[in-house]
């Protein structure tokens, strides 16, 4: 079984940014992650990010934070992690592919899942009129009509932030019920979605009733999951779809950390990154000092 001083689950800003902290303290360090992006990796031009004079998109972004990490010896392996569990010394991480990585400090920082509805022409239309970050992508689209595909309170903040950007807003719940109060600003589109219609791009839902919506871009913002599902196989605390963590990233399990957009709160790179250097250097205290918390 490998046997490494610090796991990071996740391979994003989060994660990088933790591992870079923790393996310039000359700890040893792994991330273990899907190598898919998750929402970053759909995001064409990043303008709201410190540092860089001319936009940069997520997959580059990602890429650099990758290469920075192996620069300094982080070993980085693109697996799916389906279980932490506790041992004597720690944690054992459990991948699809490998028995275990046994590990003294695990970080969580997966990010949140984006949940796809499964519409014919979703896949088509990726960053061509689908998004996944209002606050990323709303300024694209100021005085344009789009719409919010959810019903609950993630799918409201977004539509929120759109609001006075766009030149309409409209939520899309294909017939699900409403889980939170929608002010009258927003439109309502309760029909079921039959398909995503367009050309080069995005620019109408098709319902099954046969009428459409024409739109220039479509948020997506049903639910968050995937990283507290981690947590809560091992009984970490969940606040409604978020990890609870302190301020220095801890979880009410001892030495199990948790960072970036599956803490909740502001879903932004530069938040990510932050709680990834914080998680970092409690990493290193824990290990150093011996300490849990």
């Amino acid at each position: 079984m490998d046997t490494n001083n610090v796991i990071i689950i996740g391979s994003g800003p989060a994660g990088v940014s933790a591992a870079l902290y923790t393996a310039r303290a000359g700890i040893k360090t792994v991330i273990i992650g899907k190598a898919d992006g998750g929402a970053l990796a759909k995001a064409k031009e990043i303008e709201n990010y410190y540092g860089f004079p001319a936009p940069i998109s997520g997959p580059d972004l990602l890429r650099d934070g990758i290469t920075q990490a192996q620069r300094i010896g982080v070993e980085v392996i693109d697996q799916e992690v389906v279980s932490i569990e506790e041992a004597e010394s720690g944690f054992v991480v459990h991948t699809a592919e490998n028995d275990g990585f046994a590990g003294k400090v695990v970080v969580l920082a997966t990010g949140a899942s984006r949940a796809k509805p499964k519409w014919p022409g979703i896949d088509t239309f990726d960053g061509m009129g689908i998004s996944y970050c209002a606050v990323c992508d709303g300024f694209f689209f100021r005085g344009k009509d789009v719409a919010v595909a959810g019903s609950g309170p993630y799918a409201l903040h977004e539509a929120q932030v759109l609001l006075p950007i766009a030149g309409s807003v409209t939520l899309c719940t294909d017939g699900k019920p409403l889980s939170a109060d929608f002010p009258p600003e927003i439109k309502i589109a309760d029909q079921p979605v039959a398909c995503l219609e367009g050309g080069s791009a995005l620019s109408r839902i098709r319902f099954k009733d046969g009428t459409a919506l024409q739109l220039s871009c479509l948020f997506v913002a049903i639910g968050t999951a995937g990283s507290s599902e981690l947590a809560n196989k091992i009984g970490a605390d969940i606040r409604g779809s978020d990890i609870a963590a302190d301020g220095d990233m801890c979880t009410n399990i001892p030495g199990l950390l948790a960072a970036g957009d599956c803490t909740g709160g502001l879903k932004q790179i530069a938040k990510a990154v932050y709680e990834g250097a914080a998680a970092g250097m409690k990493a290193i205290r824990i290990i150093r000092e011996g300490q849990q918390r």
